[in-house]
């Protein structure tokens, strides 16, 4: 057999499919790469969380394919399906309503047995709602840990909480607008009141961004009508150090307001490093207190 000749297993491989794990946009509809573009319309099949979902995504790009779902409820069933189109030479591209499939999402049974039987799989990545939210934070992100959603049942999603009492990294968890106001009651009870940020509607057209002491974060939720939108919470890891007090903070701003004139910016650099608290977080505080 000359050296360059393909091996049977070789020949099997050139025959079977491609699995592409695509990402897709968390909110606004352009955030998605022009090579997610190409490979959404021109894989065989697309394998959506929610084909409506998805086909108002594909619409708005002017792309035109097949599509059949794959979602929580029927992926185990759905995947040896997909895998038989797969060995047959089909490409396939998973997508899942918002961000990346698989990260807390759909796709992760799919993947596994498609890595099992050898077929090739391509990441086409793209946004990630806990990366786009550590970004704009304003919280530690050299290292963090994520957690997504927690266990639905309280004992065991206790137990979680529980175990990240010690964690000194950027925590950040998923949450849904129903359950965001007794799960912050969970990790002030069990963490402490730490600092932190709930990020809302990311990319949409009232993205919000709300920073403070958990305790603070969750009297602004309270007063409201309703709680609506895709929720990404971020809490700062563990400082052995005495917790902030933001009472504190604002009387520092006040009496630097009073002095000589100084810019917000000098005076965030001079507090945060005073208070261990992220530049930003001071000088958004100093703007409000500024503008009474």
């Amino acid at each position: 057999m000359p050296l360059n000749s393909p091996t049977d297993d070789r020949k099997d491989k050139i025959k079977k499919g491609k699995l592409y794990i695509v990402a897709t946009p968390i909110g606004n509809k352009d955030d998605i790469t022009l090579r997610a573009v190409k490979v959404l319309g021109e894989v065989d099949l697309i394998a959506a969380e929610d084909t409506r979902k998805t086909g108002k995504l594909l619409a708005s790009h002017k792309i035109k394919n097949n599509l059949i779902s794959c979602h929580e409820h029927n992926e185990t069933r759905r995947a040896p399906g997909l895998i038989n189109k797969l060995e047959k030479g089909m490409s396939i591209a998973l997508v899942s309503d918002a961000g990346t499939p698989s990260v807390s999402d759909p796709g992760y049974r799919l993947i596994n047995e498609a890595i099992a039987k050898d077929i090739r799989i391509i990441p086409v990545p793209g946004v990630s709602a806990a990366i786009t939210a550590l970004s704009v934070a304003g919280l530690a992100t050299d290292s963090f840990i994520f957690i997504g959603f927690t266990a639905k049942k309280k004992e065991k999603r206790q137990k979680q909480i529980e175990k990240l009492a010690d964690e000194n990294k950027t925590i950040i968890f998923y949450e849904s607008p129903r359950r965001i106001l007794s799960f912050l009651d969970e990790i002030i009870e069990t963490l402490g009141d730490r600092h932190a940020v709930l990020a809302r509607e990311m990319t949409k057209r009232y993205d919000e961004f709300i920073r403070g002491l958990l305790s603070e974060i969750r009297k602004n939720l309270k007063k409201r009508p309703s709680i609506k939108g895709e929720l990404t919470l971020l809490v700062a890891g563990n400082d052995s150090s005495e917790p902030v007090s933001m009472d504190a903070v604002r009387n520092d701003i006040i009496k630097c307001l009073k002095g000589k004139e100084t810019r917000l910016s000098e005076l965030a650099r001079i507090l945060s490093k005073k208070h261990n608290l992220p530049k930003n977080i001071i000088y958004d505080e100093a703007l409000k207190i500024k503008g009474k």
